[in-house]
């Protein structure tokens, strides 16, 4: 079987966040154009990828990353989709480890690394599909219902809105929640929203902190039984950093903006996190995640994937969960679109995996088309 074509499409799509006003919110911040949970915004988006074989099957996959989306999309269509152009999916696992090798002058990470994300999942995609079995099938893994966790926006640290959104979540049935406030006042209007006997509070903060500051903040968090503090110091890569802050004793986690496998490793070897948080889309697709999960089982530290996505990269983290311990809840964001790029979209606390061949990305071609703001085809 041969990749005949590859398209490039980014979509960006409205959303309600359940206040009229979050643009107004909280202090505006430097890298708002740039933070997907950012109060300012009112757009979600998707950069995906169509693969197409000879025989006329598709392969779906998503590469990271939001406001970054122009610069992985340039990525993809002028230096890293070419390069499977005319290759067999049977010889996938050496196009892919000859494309990392051709472009590994790029870094560890950003948009090469995202690019390559993206190509990974589309041609686990059609290996799936061509095995004749859902993804999680040819993963290994179990199929099960999955609880999801609501990932909420920023409230620009509000309390009042914090405990009122937080409260919405707990209404429709979530019981593991995370933030994305940095004020401790803020954060403890949230545990009395959520108290302990009834749910999960996750908070993550995006790396705004020296490591004396983060460890003061942990230390006036340890009452609030936070299930994690995600990421708390910068630079994100501060390994050591983070494994001081985690010696105050409130759970860390990290693993988003890990630099690769390599990154991670880093993270277990420094014992930096309790939690691993790795992103299919940046780190290096599915095949990355693998590695992933197996030196998190060699170190004993739960992985927990990062997914504030809404394209197939979502459902790529849903069939990877099946590899993971039944407590282990999916991340989604706590929005609602204009429109459904999918039915799994209009979130409830609890997900059912597609049955279909492959990764089952079935989306509504008109969403696509009356949202879409770029493309490319690659043949």
């Amino acid at each position: 079987m041969i990749i005949r074509s590859i398209e490039i499409i980014r979509i960006s799509i409205p959303f309600s966040a359940g206040t009229e006003s979050r643009q107004n919110r909280g202090r505006a911040k430097d890298d708002d154009a740039f933070n997907a949970a950012s109060p300012s915004h009112r757009r979600m988006e998707s950069l995906m990828l169509k693969v197409t074989t000879d025989t006329g099957m598709v392969g779906w996959g998503e590469a990271f990353g939001h406001g970054s989306n122009p610069v992985t999309f340039k990525a993809l269509s002028d230096v890293v989709g070419p390069m499977f152009i005319g290759t067999r999916l049977e010889d996938r696992e050496q196009t892919l480890e000859r494309v990392r090798r051709a472009v590994h002058g790029f870094g560890s990470t950003g948009p090469m690394v995202y690019a390559l994300s993206g190509m990974d999942i589309a041609l686990w995609d059609l290996a799936a599909q061509d095995a004749g079995v859902p993804l999680y099938q040819l993963l290994g893994g179990v199929p099960r219902t999955l609880e999801l966790y609501a990932s909420l926006v920023s409230y620009g640290n509000d309390p009042d809105e914090v405990h009122r959104q937080v409260s919405r979540a707990r209404d429709l049935g979530f019981r593991k929640i995370k933030l994305h406030e940095t004020d401790v006042d803020a954060i403890a209007a949230a545990r009395v929203a959520l108290p302990v006997t009834a749910g999960e509070l996750m908070v993550d903060v995006n790396c705004p902190w020296s490591v004396a500051e983060a460890s003061d903040i942990a230390q006036r968090l340890k009452g609030l039984e936070l299930t994690w503090l995600e990421e708390p110091v910068w630079p994100p890569d501060d390994v050591a950093g983070l494994a001081l802050v985690r010696r105050i004793g409130v759970p860390l986690s990290a693993g988003e903006n890990a630099a690769g496998v390599q990154g991670i490793k880093a993270l277990l070897e420094h014992q930096a996190v309790d939690v691993l948080q790795p992103s299919v889309a940046k780190v290096g697709g599915i095949s990355a995640m693998l590695q992933v999960f197996a030196l998190a089982k060699h170190h004993g530290v739960k992985v927990v994937p990062h997914c504030f996505y809404f394209g197939p990269g979502l459902l790529v983290v849903a069939h990877l969960c099946t590899l993971l311990p039944h407590e282990v809840a999916m991340e989604v964001p706590f929005i609602e679109f204009e429109r459904l790029l999918y039915p799994a979209l209009a979130f409830k606390p609890r997900m059912d995996l597609p049955s279909a061949a492959g990764l089952g990305f079935a989306p509504d071609l008109q969403v696509i088309e009356d949202y879409c703001v770029e493309r490319a085809l690659i043949d």
